[in-house]
C-alpha cells in the first residue's frame, strides 16, 4: 500500500494502547499519540513516552475531556484508534463529537479490544460494560463516521501467565502457570480465544487502510488459539511432564461469588463467567455481511500460538 494513513492513538500509554503505538510506528505509519500533560510526570509512563519518541512517534498534548485539544489533534491525522480503558468507554462520545467537528477522518476504531458486544448471555458488571460499548457503536453509526470494530477476544497476557488466578481472586503466582493444582472456571470445555497482545496490535494496524475492513467487525480468532480451559491445562501438563490437581468453579458457585464480591473483583468474575461458562469469545460468528476474520485476511502474519506462548514459562 503506497499511502500509509496518519494514525492518532488515544489511550496509547495504556495496556493494549502501547502495543498499538509501537506497531503503528514499526509499520511505517506517521504515528501520533494523545498524551495528557500529567502523564509525562508518571515515572512508569515517562519511560514509555521516551520509547515512543525514539520510535518517531509525535506526541500531542490533549485529553478526551478537552474538546479543542481533541479536535486539533484529530485534524492532523487520517485515522483515530481509541484504546481507552473500561472506565472511559462511555466518554468516547467526546471523541465522536470531535471527529464529527474535525470532518477529516477516514476511519475510527473505538476501544473494543475484548469480546463481541452482544450482552445477551452475560451478567453484570460485564453486561453493563458491553452495553456501553454497543451504545458507542450506535453513536458512531448515527453520525455516519467510517469505522472498524475490533473484536480482539482474550489477551494472552491476562490469562495464560497464571491461568486466570486474577479473574477469580485466588492466591498464587500471577506470573507463572500453576505447577501443582489449578482451579478451572466452569467445566473447562467451553472454547475460548487468547492472542498475544503484539499480534492483536499487528492485526489492528493492518486493518486501518484495508478497504475489506471498512464499516465491518474485525474478529481476531486465530485457529490454533481456539481452545478450551481443559485443553490449555493439558498443553501445560505436557510441557512440565506433570498432571495438575483440578478443582472446578461451577456456574452456580461463580454467580454467587459475583453477587458477593466487591468491585473490581465482581467485574473480573463476571468476565470469567462470560468467557469460560457462556462462551462469549466463541459464540459470535464473523458473518460475511458485516464481519471478517483477521487470520484469514492476513495469512502472512505469523501469530504466536497459545502453545508457543506457554513455552516461556517452562
Amino acid at each position: 500500500m503506497a499511502h500509509k494513513s496518519k494514525i492518532l492513538i488515544i489511550g496509547g500509554t495504556g495496556y493494549i494502547g502501547k502495543y498499538i503505538v509501537e506497531e503503528s510506528a514499526k509499520a511505517g505509519h506517521p504515528t501520533f499519540a494523545l498524551v495528557r500533560e500529567n502523564t509525562a510526570s508518571n515515572p512508569e509512563k515517562s519511560k514509555l513516552i521516551e520509547s515512543f519518541k525514539s520510535s518517531g512517534v509525535t506526541l500531542l498534548n490533549g485529553d478526551i475531556y478537552h474538546h479543542e485539544s481533541l479536535v486539533k489533534a484529530i485534524k492532523q491525522v487520517d485515522v483515530v484508534i481509541s484504546a481507552v480503558g473500561n472506565q472511559q468507554t462511555a466518554d468516547q462520545v467526546n471523541i465522536i463529537a470531535a471527529i464529527k467537528e474535525a470532518g477529516n477522518i477516514k476511519r475510527f476504531l473505538p476501544s473494543e479490544f475484548g469480546s463481541a458486544v452482544d450482552p445477551a448471555k452475560v451478567v453484570d458488571p460485564i453486561k453493563h460494560h458491553l452495553g456501553v460499548k454497543a451504545s458507542i457503536r450506535r453513536s458512531i453509526e448515527a453520525e455516519g463516521i467510517p469505522y472498524t470494530y475490533l473484536v480482539s477476544n482474550g489477551f494472552a497476557g491476562y490469562f495464560l501467565p497464571n491461568f486466570g488466578i486474577a479473574l477469580t481472586g485466588g492466591t498464587g503466582s500471577l506470573t507463572a502457570p500453576p505447577r501443582d493444582k489449578v482451579e478451572i472456571i466452569g467445566d473447562g470445555n467451553t472454547k475460548v480465544i487468547f492472542s498475544k497482545e503484539e499480534d492483536i496490535a499487528t492485526y489492528t494496524i493492518k486493518a486501518v487502510d484495508d478497504p475489506r475492513t471498512l464499516n465491518k467487525v474485525l474478529h481476531i480468532r486465530p485457529p490454533a488459539n481456539i481452545l478450551s480451559f481443559n485443553e490449555i491445562v493439558s498443553l501445560w501438563e505436557k510441557k512440565i511432564g506433570k498432571t495438575l490437581e483440578k478443582t472446578y468453579l461451577l456456574e452456580d458457585q461463580l454467580l454467587k461469588k459475583i453477587q458477593e464480591s466487591p468491585s473490581p473483583l465482581n467485574l473480573f468474575l463476571s468476565i470469567g463467567h462470560a468467557t469460560f461458562v457462556k462462551g462469549n469469545l466463541t459464540n459470535s460468528e464473523a458473518k460475511a455481511s458485516f464481519g471478517v476474520e483477521a487470520s484469514e485476511l492476513y495469512p502472512e502474519v505469523k501469530y504466536t500460538t497459545a502453545d508457543e506462548y506457554l513455552d516461556q514459562f517452562v
